[in-house]
C-alpha cells in the first residue's frame, strides 16, 4: 500500500481514498473504497475532511484541483443530483471471477448506500433507477447460489431502516427463490423491488418516533402504523409498481392471527407475498440492535418466533424460512 496525503479539494474521481478506520467519523460504509461519483467527493468535504489519505497504487496519483469541483448553488442541486446506484454496484452482480463472499459483502455495502440515498430522495426518477438495479440484484442471486448463501448470512445489526430494509430484502428473495424455484407464475424481479422498498413510507415517519428508545405512546404507535400505507401511496404515485410490489409494501406487517396492521387481515386475507416479507421482517427485527434492546442470535430469534410469535405466521412458510436459514 502507498498512501499519499492531499488537500480534500484535488480529489478526483478514480481516486482511491483511506479513510479513518473509525465508522463514526465519516459518513461511509467502508473505510477503503475507489471514488465513482461526486456525491462521494462532496460528503469528503461536508464531513469537516481538509486532507485525506490516497493509494496510489490503486487509483488515480495526486494532481492539480480540477475546475468542475465548484461547487454549484443550492437551486441547481435537484438538475446535479448524484446517482443513487454506483458503478461499483454494477461490476460487482456482474463480476464472475471474485469469490462468493467477496462479492457479497461489496454487493451488500453497495446496496445499502443505494437504499439510503433512495430512502434520502423518493422520487419517482429514482425509484425507477433502484428498480432497475434492484432488478439486476435478483437475477444474480437467482443464478448464482453460492453468493445468495452468504447474503442471507452477512448482516448488519444497527437498525437503520435503509439496513433494515437491505436485510429483509436478501432474506425475502432468497424465500422466494426457494418457495419458486421450479415455477414460472411469479415475476421475482418485482418482487424484489417490494421486498427492499417495504419499509418506504418510513419516510414520511417522524424519525424521532423511528429511533425513540422506548416504547411508543399510543398516538406515536398510530403514527408508525401508517407507514405501510405510506409506502403503498408513493409507490403508486411513482406509477412504476405492479399491484404485487405494492402489496407486499401494504401487508408486510399483517399478522396471520388478524392481529396486525394496518388492515387487520387474517388468513389467506393477506397474499402470499405479504406473508413472506413478514417473517423475513420479523427475524430481521430481532436480530438487529434496536434502541431500546440488543440483537438476538439468530437461532435464538428463530425460537422466539416459534415459541411466543407462531401465530403471525403461515407455519409451513415459517418452517421453510427455517430451512433456508439452514
Amino acid at each position: 500500500m502507498t498512501l499519499k496525503k492531499i488537500d480534500t479539494d484535488t480529489l478526483q474521481l478514480g481516486m482511491y481514498v483511506v479513510m479513518p478506520s473509525s465508522w463514526d467519523t465519516h459518513p461511509f460504509l467502508r473505510n477503503k473504497f475507489r471514488l465513482t461519483s461526486k456525491d462521494q467527493l462532496d460528503k469528503i468535504i461536508e464531513a469537516g475532511f481538509t486532507e485525506i489519505l490516497i493509494d496510489t497504487e490503486k487509483g488515480l496519483p495526486s494532481g492539480p484541483p480540477p475546475a468542475e469541483r465548484v461547487k454549484k448553488p443550492k437551486e441547481q442541486k435537484e438538475k446535479d443530483e448524484p446517482r443513487i446506484v454506483t458503478d461499483t454496484l454494477r461490476e460487482a452482480i456482474k463480476d464472475r471471477a471474485s469469490p462468493a463472499r467477496e462479492k457479497s459483502r461489496i454487493v451488500r455495502d453497495c446496496t445499502m448506500t443505494m437504499m439510503e440515498s433512495l430512502l434520502n430522495r423518493p422520487t419517482a426518477k429514482n425509484i425507477q433507477t433502484a428498480k432497475d438495479a434492484i432488478s439486476e440484484i435478483v437475477e444474480m442471486m437467482l443464478t448464482d447460489d453460492d453468493t445468495t448463501s452468504y447474503l442471507t448470512k452477512i448482516t448488519s445489526h444497527d437498525f437503520f431502516t435503509y439496513t433494515h430494509s437491505v436485510n429483509v430484502g436478501f432474506l425475502a428473495v432468497s424465500m422466494a427463490k426457494a418457495l419458486f424455484r421450479d415455477s414460472n407464475k411469479h415475476n421475482l424481479h418485482e418482487l424484489g423491488m417490494g421486498f427492499f422498498l417495504h419499509d418506504l413510507g418510513k419516510v414520511r415517519i417522524d424519525q424521532a418516533i423511528i429511533s425513540k428508545p422506548g416504547r411508543l405512546t399510543d398516538d406515536e404507535m398510530n403514527d408508525m402504523r401508517k407507514h405501510p400505507s405510506h409506502g403503498f401511496k408513493i409507490l403508486s404515485d411513482a406509477h412504476q409498481m405492479t399491484e404485487e410490489c405494492k402489496t407486499i409494501v401494504l401487508q408486510h406487517h399483517e399478522r396471520y392471527d388478524g392481529t396486525g396492521y394496518p388492515k387487520k387481515l387474517r388468513g389467506n386475507e393477506i397474499h402470499l407475498y405479504g406473508k413472506i416479507c413478514c417473517i423475513a421482517d420479523v427475524y430481521d427485527a430481532l436480530t438487529s440492535k434496536r434502541p431500546y434492546r440488543e440483537p438476538l442470535p439468530p437461532f435464538d430469534a428463530l425460537i422466539l418466533m416459534k415459541k411466543e410469535m407462531i401465530n403471525h405466521f403461515q407455519k409451513d412458510l415459517y418452517e421453510k424460512f427455517v430451512f433456508m436459514l439452514s
